[in-house]
Parts: C-alpha cells; structure tokens; sequence
C-alpha cells in the first residue's frame, strides 16, 4: 500500500461504495482499506472511522478527474457529497443532523451489512434497540402528563397501541421511510421497502439516531409532532378504554355478518422480541392484518383496522 496514493476518503461506507463503483466504472481498480477504530461496542457514536480509496500513482491523476467529474459544487464552492439520499428525509422529519452518518447507520438493514465484504458497514439494530427504549419512555412521559385522569392500565393501552409495530410501520410509510433504507439485495427483492415490521424497527433507529445527534429534547420534539394528533384522539374519544375486538363484533352481528375469525399469519424477530402477525377474516375475506408483541394485541389492532375498513370517516 506504500506505492498507492490515496484519493478519496470518507467516513460513510455507502458513500465510499457508490465511489468505488464509479471508479471501476470507469476502468480504475481502487484497494480500499478502512480506518475503523476496534471497540467492544457495536458502533461508534462520536467516531465512524474512515474508508479509505488507493489506487496506483498513475491512475491518481485519472481517478480524481473522474470523482470530481461527479461531485456538485454550491455557489459558495463547497463541495457537497456525491449523493445525499437522505436530504428528503430531513425534510420530512423536520431534523437537520450533524452527524450524517447517524442517520446513515439508523437506515442500514442487516441485510446491507452482511453483504459488505469491507466489515466497515453496521447495522441499525443497536439503534432499534436504543430507540425503543426512548420512544417507550417518552410515551409514557407524554400519558403521565397529559391523561393524569388515566389509570395505570389505561395508559398500558394507549401506550401498546402507540408502539406497536403496525402503528410504527404506518408512521414509517407517512415519512416514506421505506424509500431510504438501505437493504441488501435479496430484502430489495423480496420488498423489504414494505414490511411493516422492517419499517418499524427502522423508525424506533431513527429515534435512536435523533436522540444521540440531538439529545433528548429534539428525540422528544420528534415524538411529539409524529404522535400529537393521535394522543388529541385518544383525549377527545377515549380511545384507550375501547376493547376493538367486541366493537367488531357487536358492528358484525348489526350488518348480520359471520362472527370475525382471527389467524396467526406468522411470527418474526428474536425470541425474546417476538413479534405476531395475525389477520381478520369475516366469511373466509381478509379485512386486516396486523403486527404486535403478543397474539392478543396483535388480534386488537386487527380488529381496530378492520373497523376503520368497515366505518370510513368514523372513530372506531
């Protein structure tokens, strides 16, 4: 490596991958070597590392003449990355952040990682982790607040409904989360941009990645702005005391329907996060489906989406 000259660097693997690509595009063959600092922890919150680009000194020349061929240039004269595919992104959460690669790691599946030969890609899932355990406390900090009349398993309810997975996976979709993840190949083709319980476990990282860039007050401005209006519902409707699974049926016998059918469509996740999907079905037809931490509040948030089919425009 003492021969080959360095011509590109960068602390964002993606980034470092797109430009390889393009270099071999091109007919220069770089060795990339990573910077990577060793620790006991999954990530690195402060420091990412660097991946590094080399090529032999006659190909330098060429190859920075093709790399600056592709960068865009503002007015000012910075030069910005080669791809920022997640600007729409901070759009729409309504977050700038300071540490891009945050949220770059927040976006990473599993899938993406496994199929990096480098070693210098991690996945979201310590962040899914993270971001879990400060959406959950924000939650209840919210309930503890603002629904002081609530008993301790009113508030359970609300809260399981709030961060289920099918109510985090709607919210992924509402921010087109799905369009910004970075997948490996075989999750892109099995559509992996629309499982509910992928986009779930890539918004609970986002928050993740909120919370470490920003601190707790931007995590919880971030949380109160996705789920205000649902918790103005739950205040004007009571929302939290409703057993959806009676509503559905008690709507059903009214229309002289058949009594709904609930089925345990399948399990996903770790053991200890197990995750079951399960469908409604009235006369053989699927009305919903929907995921959660146990098969009974899996069959509620079914039965609530099946009401919504059945009642548009109406508060279940």
């Amino acid at each position: 490596m003492s021969d080959f000259v360095t011509i590109f660097a960068s602390r964002s693997p993606i980034e470092a991958d797109v430009v390889r690509g393009l270099l071999e595009a091109n007919g220069v063959m770089p060795i990339v070597s990573t910077g990577l600092p060793r620790s006991v922890f999954p990530f690195t919150v402060s420091d990412l590392g660097e991946v590094r680009l080399s090529v032999h000194p006659d190909e330098a020349e060429e190859a920075r003449r093709i790399i600056e061929g592709h960068r865009t240039e503002l007015q000012t004269g910075q030069v910005i990355r080669l791809r920022d595919e997640f600007e729409g992104l901070q759009r729409a959460i309504d977050y700038r952040f300071r540490d891009r690669g945050l949220l770059e790691h927040a976006m990473t599946h599993t899938s993406r990682a496994n199929e990096d030969v480098s070693g210098g890609v991690v996945d979201n899932e310590s962040l899914e982790f993270l971001g879990d355990a400060v959406l959950g406390f924000v939650i209840a900090d919210m309930l503890f607040r603002d629904f002081p009349a609530y008993n301790e398993g009113q508030k359970s309810k609300v809260k399981a409904s709030l961060v289920s997975t099918t109510t985090l996976g709607r919210q992924a979709e509402r921010l087109s989360l799905g369009d910004h993840l970075l997948l490996g190949r075989g999750e892109e083709k099995t559509g992996g941009r629309r499982k509910l319980a992928l986009l779930a476990d890539g918004y609970e990282a986002l928050i993740a990645a909120i919370y470490l860039d920003g601190g707790i007050e931007q995590a919880r401005a971030f949380i109160a702005r996705e789920f205000g209006a649902q918790l103005a519902d739950v205040k004007e409707s009571g929302l939290s005391g409703q057993d959806f699974k009676s509503a559905l049926q008690e709507h059903l016998q009214a229309s002289d329907r058949p009594l709904p059918e609930y089925k345990l469509t399948g399990t996903m996740g770790p053991d200890h996060r197990k995750q079951f999907q399960v469908a409604v079905l009235v006369n053989g037809e699927q009305l919903a489906e929907s995921v959660g931490p146990s098969k009974k509040e899996a069959e509620q948030e079914a039965a609530r989406l099946a009401l919504e089919r059945l009642r548009p425009g109406q508060t279940p």
